[in-house]
């Protein structure tokens, strides 16, 4: 059971949800300390007063804010548990929206919000049916840490969660970032589309979605500990330089197809219509061809006209 993060509300309306807010995702990634190589020993990270030149313990720490050089304000949990906000002691809802109205680059973090007792269950389950009905999210707003915050409720299963969202003015604009001005034809979109086709998937779920890092990294640490040669790496494939997109298209749609155990062949993807007119007059040409002899033969069996 993971522990408690927040205790607190759902305000919805007039309806009040008592909650407990609970971490929705977990980290299974390798963890690393630091050492002294020199002998191995721990490096460990100790909160040393700059003042008194000691090392304090974490019941004499607190918070602070440096207004000038040589003045802090000390601010308390109780300071911050008082602020003058409806969100400091609640998840306040002020709307309901389609999810796909909101942009995934404003979406964080998730957390489960479990209801707290009896009394809540009943409301906790309306809000959950009516959501779930809705087929919309709730945007909330709600305090932790020490500032107010955007939330997305939205159901997953018979459970509400919250994802944390970013303020509008905390997403930077990608203006700067767009590529030289190019031109890209309908052929070429139509095979990226084919390609996108053929690595359609209906879930997650599979050896490519496996964390492969990790288990690479156990590998190390097993072969170290047990003084065994080290895995050999993969030589990475040097990316190629792309000279023919729609040729790199139908590779990558039969290759795709083959590692999913279909088969390979592929219809021939839309060739480039500037191709297709040179195919074109290319065989024009080749028919007219004779015709054109012929008509030289004759220009030179004739006689200057006289002046």
């Amino acid at each position: 059971m993971p522990r408690t993060i927040w205790n607190g509300a759902i305000s919805f309306g007039l309806v009040t949800v008592p909650i407990h807010v609970l971490g929705a995702t977990e980290n299974h990634s390798i963890q690393f300390h630091q050492y002294h190589l020199a002998d191995m020993g721990r490096v460990r990270v100790r909160k040393v007063c700059e003042l008194e030149d000691r090392e304090v313990t974490q019941s004499e720490i607190g918070k602070g804010y440096e207004y000038a050089r040589d003045q802090v304000v000390a601010i308390t949990d109780e300071d911050l548990g008082s602020l003058p906000l409806p969100t400091a002691k609640a998840i306040e809802i002020s709307g309901f929206l389609p999810l796909e109205s909101i942009d995934p680059i404003r979406i964080g973090e998730g957390y489960y919000l479990a209801p707290d007792g009896q009394v809540a269950a009943k409301p906790y389950k309306l809000l959950v049916k009516a959501l779930g009905r809705s087929s919309k999210v709730a945007v909330a707003r709600y305090a932790w840490s020490g500032r107010e915050r955007l939330g997305l409720v939205r159901v997953r299963g018979d459970v509400l969660v919250l994802h944390a969202m970013r303020w509008p003015d905390e997403i930077r604009s990608p203006q700067e970032l767009l590529p030289p001005p190019v031109e890209v034809t309908d052929e070429e979109i139509e095979g990226a589309l084919a390609l996108m086709e053929s690595m359609s998937r209906d879930d997650l779920e599979g050896e490519e979605f496996r964390d492969t890092y990790t288990d690479a990294l156990a590998e190390i640490i097993e072969a170290k500990r047990e003084d065994k040669p080290l895995p050999s790496a993969p030589e990475p494939e040097a990316p190629g330089q792309v000279l023919d997109l729609m040729a790199a298209l139908a590779e990558s749609v039969s290759k795709a197809k083959a590692s999913r155990g279909e088969d390979a062949d592929v219809h021939e993807l839309p060739r480039k219509k500037t191709a297709a007119k040179k195919q074109a007059s290319s065989k024009a040409a080749t028919k007219k061809q004779p015709a054109k002899k012929t008509a030289s033969k004759k220009t030179a069996g004739r006689r200057p006209r006289s002046a």
